[in-house]
């Protein structure tokens, strides 16, 4: 039996006495979209740093196509395949759109200080060959008249659009998105689930954090639902639509 696409093995983080998250776990056998939702503070970014590298958690273990990629370095996690974009933009401003999705295939570009310096011929097949799959990941993401410009004048919008395609340089086989419709409009969110549903499309499974339940009902194959650190429910969408703890946790307990 082949192994799953991407497992997480209940992971627990600690910092000090605060248990930041406690037994969070998914599991992934194909390409698909897995949602974590949860309030604020229920542990979800710990859980995406934990399955990066970013944090080495205290228990539990990260696997894609069933290797085990806990305590490896950031770097060594996404040129495995695992890929992720951040809450907060993290594009390189004063660079082009074109650059920063070069940017992303640098994890994959091996070659030598002298092999660079001359610009040999095996240098400049892989440089044109990294442009070319740049210019069809923009394209992808809807970029393609946008690549000569700089990153930082790029509506919001294209600016979210754009770190999608620079983690695609990546070539991951699973992809973190952590709140990619945040600060969108309704129309922008709507091209979102489109594009998102496109990477499932490509054989791409994706893992989201996301407070924008639209988005999230929408596409989600599954859902894991974390507060305080602990999951709290795990299913499909119309499940969790109706699960008693799921609307305690966002809307409190009703008063008598």
């Amino acid at each position: 039996m082949s192994p799953s696409l991407f497992r997480v093995h209940p992971i627990t983080k600690r910092f000090g006495g605060l248990v930041a998250l406690q037994g969070a776990s998914l599991t992934m056998e194909t390409p698909s979209i897995q949602a974590v939702i949860g309030p604020n503070g229920a542990g979800k970014t710990t859980f995406f740093n934990c399955l990066t590298g970013i944090y080495v958690p205290d228990q539990g273990r990260v696997e894609l196509s069933g290797r085990n990629l806990s305590n490896l370095p950031v770097h060594e996690v996404c040129r495995a395949g695992l890929a992720r974009t951040f809450q907060n933009i993290r594009l390189f401003p004063e660079m082009t759109v074109l650059e920063n999705v070069l940017a992303g295939r640098f994890s994959h570009l091996h070659t030598g200080f002298f092999e660079a310096l001359l610009r040999t011929r095996g240098y400049r097949a892989k440089e044109s060959q990294a442009r070319d799959l740049a210019r069809e990941l923009l394209a992808f993401v809807g970029l393609s008249r946008h690549e000569t410009q700089w990153a930082r004048n790029l509506p919001y919008g294209l600016q979210r659009r754009l770190e999608i395609a620079r983690a695609l340089a990546t070539e991951p086989k699973v992809l973190l998105l952590d709140e990619p419709g945040a600060g969108m409009n309704p129309q922008e969110v709507d091209e979102l689930i489109g594009l998102i549903g496109a990477l499932r499309d490509r054989g791409i499974g994706v893992v989201l954090i996301e407070h924008h339940m639209k988005l999230v009902m929408d596409l989600a194959d599954s859902i894991l639902v974390l507060d305080h650190g602990e999951p709290i429910a795990s299913g499909t969408p119309g499940e969790i639509r109706t699960d008693e703890r799921v609307i305690e946790a966002y809307l409190g307990k009703g008063s008598d």
